[in-house]
């Protein structure tokens, strides 16, 4: 059995994250990278699987995670917007420095104005395929709907294999500020027995992820893909039921290294329950941030960790 500091890994599905921590830093590759930090890095650890069950969150908590930034960054991408002042006014400042101006001229896209950071997660959820001209085009209509077709085969035909939401179009990736990380998820409905008809399908979501920053990154990403889980559970008649998430590069920045060695201390605490405050939501655009209820979120105290651009 598995273990971090002689403690049994197997009580919390929050051991999972922090054990893999503890093996990068332990057995990790030194690598250069893209932002000039540099990181410890493995490839292709083992999944991630976070119960949902019962309206369960996985919200970490050996430190306080940003969930209204967490909440608002989703409803962005799944409204297709590719504007960062829209996140930026609202005081989530996570893509800021990826839009801004000094940042876009140094990826050859410094025609586009501060905030505009091309066809990115949203645009490629909502109008795959459209032709990009900027954020404040009204793409409505165009691309294909990647989102709600996913929702529609989930009502519709729920043992489909190709429930998948992509956001890695390599036509696109040179006029994005920053090429997705979260690259694609599937979803998966367990169908009730023949025996008990009468009880609820089941959602499951596997997202993979070419790149994992384990300290700021893969929080936001754990909790992120259990709401897009839940919003669209809800919005099918489904019950939320497992998050596994696969990552590619998983890696730890080296000024992280030590807020991570303090966070390995702390013992995780029960996650939170989500709850809506409406009951008549019928579309993944009705979400709202205030209807976002999590109740029992008791983290230990935030641990600051600088973000590399």
């Amino acid at each position: 059995m598995s273990s971090i500091n002689g403690r049994d890994t197997a009580k919390h599905d929050e051991y999972q994250y922090l054990n893999l921590i503890r093996r990068v830093l332990d057995t990790g590759d030194s690598r250069i990278d893209r932002t000039g930090t540099g990181t410890i890095s493995i490839f292709a650890p083992p999944s991630l699987r976070f119960s949902l069950a019962d309206s369960t969150l996985p919200l970490l908590t050996t430190k306080r995670t940003f969930l209204r930034g967490i909440v608002e960054e989703l409803l962005w991408f799944i409204h297709g917007s590719t504007d960062s002042m829209l996140l930026s006014k609202k005081g989530i400042k996570i893509w800021d420095g990826n839009g801004s101006k000094t940042f876009l001229e140094g990826r050859g896209l410094g025609h586009r104005r501060e905030g505009d950071l091309g066809p990115v997660y949203g645009f490629q959820w909502r109008h795959f395929g459209a032709e990009y001209v900027d954020c404040d085009k009204d793409y409505a209509s165009e691309g294909v709907d990647q989102l709600k077709d996913c929702i529609r085969k989930i009502i519709e035909n729920p043992t489909d294999r190709r429930i998948i939401l992509s956001a890695w179009n390599p036509k696109d990736i040179p006029l994005m500020a920053l090429p997705p990380c979260h690259l694609l998820c599937q979803f998966y409905v367990h169908l009730p027995p023949a025996d008990a008809p009468h009880q609820k399908p089941r959602l499951s979501c596997l997202m993979y992820q070419r790149s994992a920053d384990l300290g700021l990154g893969i929080p936001f990403n754990i909790a992120s893909y259990a709401l897009l889980t839940h919003m669209i559970a809800r919005v099918t008649g489904t019950d939320a039921h497992e998050l596994i998430i696969q990552l590619g590069d998983a890696h730890v920045y080296r000024d992280h290294v030590d807020a991570l060695e303090e966070q390995l201390k702390r013992e995780p605490k029960a996650f939170p329950k989500l709850k809506w405050a409406r009951d008549d939501i019928a579309d993944i655009e009705e979400f709202v941030y205030s209807d976002f209820v999590v109740e029992g979120y008791n983290p230990h105290p935030a641990i600051p960790m600088k973000m590399s651009v």
